[in-house]
């Protein structure tokens, strides 16, 4: 016994895992054919097995690799799998409560008409627990089969009215609120389960699908309601809502919503079920937000009577330096093993968009970096090619990153995707092919190392969790060490590399804007052009009038200012 290995925390985990699946396994045999007096105490023994399940889920995500006592092998992609069989059995439990507390609410007089109107049903009830383990699975076939049904029913997008069964309080901006009853109208039936819905005013947001069940006009809303559970908003209390920009939101809605062709594509086999629209091209469609001219302009002051970020140092003749917190090199290595699109689609174009993110919001502007590729070799993207003459900035995979944001979230968000014309129909877009985040400090405020780093790139929008870039990979893998080695080595991945600033290289960026993420090929243009504004802005200023009605009316700077647009479009 002294010689056997100390379990890790995963395995652990892992373990309570296997131990509250059989929990949940035996009570939804004991459920499938309860005695009429049973059915609370069994909703009872639910709803807490479902809080265990949960406790152990949130145990689960707080694990990191570093806690293990020795290396562990696949150590995310077993900690994915976990989490899925988690969240399995809290639907399972959710849907068991559902069921149990509905013949409840029935009331006990329906139960007791119920045996009036067959008087064998007692003896039935003996005979099933002669049969238990045909009965039990039968019924348990024919719940499942009446949950699919009615979930097929609620999924069908001609069906447009549906009724709360609970109550639910907006947890960010672009939510809906509604209480238990109200009937809405759905607009869209998105697959991520938050659909957009109106309400009898005119409101319009999202609404969580779990909460819905489909209207019967020929009843009451009342009556409906009683037929389902009240789902207690769990996450309400103590959660910090946080905003979303109105470009922010429809940009991201546009992105998960208006999926029309990406579905088409995937349905026929041209894209992996994974690929979305690109968020990060949506939001440089709302228009110059997102762009690098928008943060090169100087920013103002609350008075309008000074620059906030653009100050003349008059004994040395240039502009001051401004420190930030986060100033760094990233460089694009590689992408391996993205996913090939369909013969029925032609690639324009490989690239990778990038942006400092913090989980909810864009904090800067959005650079984009193409890719070149090999045709002997089209699943791997590679940056900064050798080119005769000067590099282009679009092919620089060396970027600069500066920002000032305190936000302890704050991290690179990179999206990669391809521009693409359809053969069949010349109609042309651009997709993502996935994204990952790079968090740029610890959990204790240190930033973290300069080294390189393979990035996991996940499916769907950075607003979404949980989708696989191309889950036909985890599909075909098969249940040994090697076979999930093989499939880890298939999955997609971007290579990047972080570099420290020399003294001297941290000079020349603190001359730059506080918030910028750009080519570093064009870095000495760039301060260029903020000394020109300094020259023409603030040097020799004999007034204090209105820097904003000075920035318009100099020709010098419109005109540097528009060349320098064109540029960094």
């Amino acid at each position: 016994m002294s010689g056997r290995r100390a379990r890790g925390p995963l395995q652990r985990v892992q373990r309570r895992s296997r131990e509250l699946q059989a929990q949940v396994e035996a009570l939804r045999a004991e459920s499938a054919a309860p005695a009429p007096g049973q059915r609370k105490a069994l909703s009872q023994r639910c709803l807490q097995l479902k809080k265990l399940v949960d406790e152990n889920t949130n145990a689960l995500r707080n694990l990191t690799k570093a806690d293990e006592p020795a290396p562990v092998g696949n150590y995310n992609q077993r900690k994915e799998e976990e989490e899925n069989l988690l969240l399995k059995l809290s639907q399972q439990l959710q849907k068991l409560v559902l069921v149990l507390d509905q013949d409840n609410v029935t009331t006990n007089y329906a139960v007791d008409e119920e045996h009036q109107k067959d008087p064998q049903t007692e003896d039935e009830n003996g005979e099933e627990d002669e049969g238990e383990d045909e009965e039990s699975s039968e019924e348990e076939d024919s719940e499942e089969t009446d949950d699919e049904d009615e979930d097929k029913l609620l999924d069908d997008p001609n069906v447009k009215e549906c009724i709360a069964v609970g109550n639910f309080n907006a947890q960010q901006e672009g939510d809906l609120t509604f209480t238990k009853g109200e009937v809405l109208l759905i607009h869209d039936k998105k697959a991520d389960g938050w659909w957009v819905a109106e309400n009898s005013k005119g409101e319009r947001g999202l609404v969580p699908r779990t909460y819905l069940a489909v209207h019967n006009e020929g009843t009451d809303s009342q009556e409906q309601t009683q037929e389902h559970i009240e789902v207690v908003d769990e996450t309400a209390d103590g959660t910090e809502i946080k905003k979303r920009t109105d470009s922010h939101w429809s940009a991201v809605r546009r992105a998960i919503t208006e999926n029309d062709a990406v579905e088409i594509l995937a349905t026929i086999g041209a894209v992996p079920a994974g690929f979305r629209l690109s968020t990060l091209f949506q939001l440089l469609e709302e228009g110059s937000q997102f762009r690098a001219s928008y943060f090169l302009q100087p920013e103002l002051t609350p008075s309008q009577l000074a620059f906030k970020d653009l100050v003349w140092n008059s004994e040395k003749n240039t502009i001051y330096p401004r420190p930030t917190r986060v100033s760094l090199i990233v460089t694009l290595c590689s992408c391996k093993m993205i996913p090939l699109p369909g013969v029925s689609i032609q690639v324009l174009s490989r690239h990778v968009r990038l942006c400092l993110f913090d989980g909810n919001r864009v904090l800067s502007n959005i650079h984009t970096v193409r890719a070149t590729w090999q045709p002997k070799n089209p699943q791997t993207w590679t940056f900064s090619p050798r080119v005769t003459g000067i590099l282009p900035s679009l092919l620089d995979g060396d970027c600069f990153v500066r920002s000032n944001s305190l936000s302890s979230d704050i991290g690179i968000l990179f999206e990669l995707g391809i521009t693409y014309i359809r053969n069949s129909t010349g109609e042309r877009g651009e997709i993502s092919c996935g994204w990952a985040f790079l968090k740029l400090f610890t959990s204790n405020g240190m930033p973290v190392p300069s080294r390189m780093y393979e990035l996991l790139l996940n499916g769907g929008t950075p607003y979404e969790r949980g989708v696989e870039v191309d889950p036909s990979i985890s599909r075909r893998a098969g249940s040994g060490v090697f076979h999930q080695f093989i499939t880890l080595r298939k999955q997609p991945v971007l290579a990047v590399k972080l570099r420290s600033l020399s003294a001297q290289s941290k000079d020349i960026l603190n001359l730059l804007p506080e918030t910028l993420i750009g080519s570093m090929c064009y870095i000495h243009l760039l301060i260029f052009y903020r000394q020109i504004l300094g020259d023409a802005l603030l040097k020799d200023r004999i007034s204090t009038q209105s820097t904003g009605q000075q920035l318009m009316t100099s020709p010098g700077v419109k005109l540097h200012s528009f060349g320098f647009r064109l540029y960094l479009k």
